[in-house]
């Protein structure tokens, strides 16, 4: 729904099936290969090898249901970067790669319990850098092989999204989701921690959204729709690190932080022409690292801001840049072996037409135009690829 109301009408469809794709095909990669990567007998310390094993004391299958949740996610993040222009049979394949090499790879190392970065001290409770550096980076490598929308940068205007109050629906539903996805990495619910976890969730997203409006208001002069749904979740993924580790101030803090961080990062990303249209690298990629690197910053026990320590966020810095590199490089090389081997770019008169009625069948809206103008209560401003809305000029 999020991806859906952000991208053009012609593409919508196209982008709920990318999501189905992630949640068959992508399931399917994680639980006959990414889990043994992920959790199975340690191999010096940067991959596992043969059967995997959960928690003790916890059925292997519901340790593996979850995880298959977090690899689906990493997809997802992917999904929005490459929309409206990547073929539909290269992004299978970019998915069965996501989900069945490169995610369980860098997550031995961060949630194994022999990874590299998990025996150096790393805090990544439920994914910051797991989940969204990786998958955020990894966006931003593959909206770069692909190239910006057709005509994104040849105009003036940019691209309306199609259903703001759709995407707005998205954003809800995935918050909502979030208290399962952070207070549930206890993986037990009877876990005195959960109330602090779920509570620290929901602040760390109000004060993303309240910090991307008021942003939003000062820096574009307008309060954003596009940017606000954002803010709220910049605010989730920056807390998902540290949900369990830090106060409830500190996750007020942390989401204030994101919810500025997303507007100046999806900003930086057009700077590169790395077309994203939901701003999926600026949520996802920096704020994922955000969040890590905070956890060194607020930790009750070790942190700089709070007891003086540095060697953890010392060990939060080399996870968050750790996790990020590996999403870039790992999705570049991907990217380029998809694109010679079978092409990964529709063609220009299909992109034109839309990717639902050439893939799926289904007939564009005929008044979705790409001459569409931006939002006519603002003619002076336009749609930037994350939703949002920049100055022209």
């Amino acid at each position: 729904m999020l991806e859906a109301g952000f991208v053009r009408s012609k593409n919508a469809v196209n982008a709920t099936m990318k999501i189905i794709v992630d949640l068959t095909f992508g399931a399917l990669a994680f639980y006959l290969i990414g889990i043994h990567l992920m959790f199975g007998k340690d191999a010096f310390g940067f991959v596992g090898f043969g059967r995997a094993t959960g928690p003790e004391g916890l059925p292997m299958e519901a340790y593996v249901l979850f995880q298959i949740g977090f690899a689906i996610a990493v997809a997802s993040i992917i999904s929005g970067a490459v929309a409206e222009r990547v073929k539909f049979s290269s992004y299978i394949v970019i998915v069965l790669a996501v989900c069945g090499l490169m995610y369980p790879i860098s997550g031995h190392w961060i949630w194994s319990a022999n990874g590299w970065l998990a025996k150096i001290g790393m805090k990544d409770f439920a994914g910051s850098a797991a989940i969204h550096a990786m998958g955020g980076f990894a966006a931003l490598a593959l909206a770069m092989i692909l190239g910006p929308r057709a005509n994104r940068y040849d105009r003036k205007g940019g691209f309306t999204p199609s259903n703001i109050p759709l995407a707005a629906a998205g954003g809800f539903i995935l918050w909502f989701g979030w208290f399962g996805f952070n207070a549930g990495s206890t993986l037990n619910a009877m876990d005195g921690r959960l109330a602090d976890i779920a509570l620290n969730t929901f602040l760390a997203a109000a004060a993303g959204g309240a910090s991307a409006i008021m942003f939003s208001v000062i820096r574009l002069k307008t309060a954003d729709p596009g940017m606000a749904i954002n803010g709220f979740l910049s605010g989730l993924v920056a807390i998902t690190a540290g949900c369990a580790f830090v106060s409830a101030t500190a996750a007020i803090v942390i989401g204030l932080v994101a919810g500025v961080l997303v507007l100046l990062a999806a900003e930086w990303v057009d700077k590169l022409r790395a077309d994203d249209p939901v701003g999926a690298v600026a949520v996802h990629g920096f704020n994922g690292a955000f969040g890590t690197i905070a956890v060194g910053l607020f930790d009750l026990k070790d942190g700089l801001l709070t007891n003086g320590q540095t060697h953890l966020l010392t060990v939060q810095l080399t996870g968050a840049v750790a996790a990020s590199v590996w999403g870039f490089v790992s999705a570049f090389v991907v990217g380029l072996l998809v694109k010679k081997l079978m092409g990964i770019r529709v063609a220009v008169e299909e992109e034109e037409q839309g990717l639902d009625p050439v893939y799926h069948g289904i007939a564009s809206d005929k008044s979705d135009q790409e001459s569409q103008p931006a939002l006519s209560a603002v003619p002076a401003r336009a749609v930037t690829s994350s939703g949002s809305l920049a100055s022209r000029g």
